[in-house]
């Protein structure tokens, strides 16, 4: 396994190592004591989200105020450009986002622990993402920013304006999150 650093020390891309013959390949995606080492706490995953969407999809950039959540973001088919903002006021790379492209080719993954603002945008024809979650969906406490905000100015791979669903088209501005 292969971890990279990101512009947000807490924020890594893990790289299995993936083993190849003539029938395809193998993986391991995950496991328990190897990532809580790398993480250096005990975490346990509660819940896991499957998701598939259309080419200039955009989902997020979505966070919890109660039961935040961290997440273990992977793609299954196709490929996606991954975002995570710090949320933590207390964070010396508060309001700073960083970004991964992750895709069933190069089977990366990108950690982002709680206390960060998550979203992706579906590059390819189409893209199933698989998710793990650190704590249950509330969503009574989820909350939106708006993918444009200018404060952020993330730098989305999109020329125009991406597909939405109605409650990410109306995503707060990151000062009032």
């Amino acid at each position: 396994m292969n971890i990279y650093a990101t512009a947000i020390d807490d924020i890594k891309i893990i790289e299995p190592t993936v083993f190849s013959d003539e029938r395809g390949y193998f993986f391991e995606s995950y496991n328990k004591k190897e990532f809580n080492k790398l993480i250096g706490r005990d975490l346990d995953f509660v819940q896991d989200n499957h998701s598939k969407s259309v080419k200039n999809t955009l989902r997020g950039l979505h966070y919890q105020t109660k039961n935040v959540q961290a997440k273990l973001v992977r793609v299954l088919q196709g490929e996606i450009f991954d975002v995570a903002v710090d949320l933590r006021k207390e964070s010396p790379s508060y309001g700073k986002w960083v970004s991964a492209t992750l895709s069933c080719v190069n089977k990366r993954m990108l950690w982002i622990p709680e206390g960060f603002a998550h979203g992706f945008l579906v590059l390819s024809d189409n893209a199933e993402v698989l998710y793990k979650a650190s704590n249950f969906y509330h969503p009574e406490a989820e909350r939106s920013i708006i993918w444009s905000d200018p404060d952020l100015a993330i730098k989305w791979p999109i020329d125009g304006s991406p597909i939405l669903s109605d409650k990410d088209s109306k995503g707060i501005l990151f000062k009032k999150s």
